[in-house]
């Protein structure tokens, strides 16, 4: 184990207790990222280059998977909300560490990394999820003259924003040019949560975390917003998506790894029949099963994490683990729920949150669906020319 993995692995089992404590959301989410401020864990999220933790396996224009996936496997073990604090600071930020001026960067990546400023990443629509070229979101160009109007103007609805109601910024991927369809045209613009015409509506979902959409009307930002050059906005989307999807396969194994903990100790505690549930041939199959594939899909998030930090073509790589490991989870997170009996579907048990908390991940940044479909182009890619 990496010394980085027992660092936080100390860290969160004793923070997830103060997080879990609160039973308000927000409140939850805020204390989450103050802890991990605290222990300087975001920092992780940020390239050195701009205030954030120095990694010898990265550059110190970007940041380290391995590092994102030996974080997330812990936080997520203890606590699913801490580790969509901890990732939802780089989603959000990362466009600015690979396009940003130097004003940008210095005006946002630092505060990120301290746990100052909250990130939201704003790419979702309700009509435009895995095929962000289906994006309406308009950022119209305005001329003032001497009137502040100078810059840019956002019309549209973002939907399924983590980080929606606590944001100070967001990363807003919106059309400056063609019609909803095209992959040219859209571009990407960094929006303070403040300016006016704004809402937010928050909403929940069955793992609890900050999240909501945000509707835009008529909102005014200046040219210094537009992150990079016009018209390389998607380009942006998909390849911070690119840096951080491997990272999900490994939060999907920190809970599946703790789900199989939970129902080790349950089999060994609890009696039926006069003895031990460890005792029972087909459960003692089903923990034997959990371990393999936990162990597999952990190997598959090594392999892609280690090929996109060496800068290789890792397309096929992420997208193993992108499917695999999340699919993985929910199994993993089942069985232990079926291994509790009653007690795993009683809110509150650690199992019944574990299976709440994995079943999304088979849905964002990439589905399961979408994994199979990158996964069988480039397996078919001499076939098809």
């Amino acid at each position: 184990m990496s010394g980085l993995r027992e660092r936080v692995r100390a860290f969160a089992g004793t923070a997830a207790a103060s997080v879990e404590a609160l039973d308000d959301n927000d409140a939850a989410a805020r204390r989450a990222l103050s802890l991990l401020a605290e222990e300087g864990l975001l920092a992780w999220t940020v390239p050195a280059r701009d205030g954030g933790a120095q990694e010898p396996r990265a550059a110190a224009d970007t940041i380290s998977v391995r590092a994102l996936c030996d974080v997330r496997a812990e936080l997520a073990y203890a606590s699913g909300m801490l580790d969509v604090m901890f990732v939802m600071q780089g989603l959000g930020s990362f466009p600015i560490a690979l396009a940003g001026s130097d004003e940008q960067r210095h005006a946002h990546l630092p505060p990120v990394a301290a746990g100052e400023e909250v990130a939201a990443f704003a790419l979702t629509e309700p009509g435009a999820g895995s095929d962000l070229a289906a994006v309406a979101m308009r950022a119209e160009r305005v001329q003032g003259a001497g009137r502040g109007e100078e810059g840019w103007r956002l019309h549209g609805h973002k939907s399924f924003i983590s980080n929606a109601p606590l944001a100070d910024f967001y990363t807003v991927l919106a059309r400056t040019s063609g019609e909803p369809g095209d992959k040219q045209g859209l571009s990407m613009l960094i929006v303070p949560a403040g300016t006016a015409g704004i809402e937010v509506l928050p909403f929940e979902v069955m793992a609890p975390h900050p999240i909501g959409d945000v509707r835009f009307r008529d909102v005014a930002v200046g040219e210094q917003a537009l992150l990079g050059e016009e018209g390389e906005g998607l380009d942006l989307a998909l390849t911070t998506l690119g840096r951080f999807r491997t990272s999900v396969a490994s939060a999907a194994c920190g809970f599946a790894r703790r789900a199989l903990d939970e129902s080790v100790a349950r089999l060994v505690s609890r009696e039926q029949f006069g003895r031990p549930l460890s005792t029972f041939q087909g459960l003692r199959f089903d923990v034997a099963e959990m371990d393999a594939r936990v162990r597999g899909a952990e190997l598959l998030v090594a392999e892609a994490a280690e090929a996109v930090d060496n800068g290789g073509p890792a397309t096929a790589e992420v997208a193993r683990a992108k499917l695999v490991a999340p699919e993985m989870a929910s199994w993993v997170c089942d069985r232990a729920v079926q291994h509790f009996g009653g007690l795993g579907v009683k809110r509150g048990e650690v199992v019944e949150r574990l299976f709440r908390e994995a079943r999304a991940l088979r849905i964002y940044e990439g589905t399961s669906e979408i994994q199979r479909l990158i996964l069988a182009k480039e397996l078919l890619r001499p076939v098809d020319g």
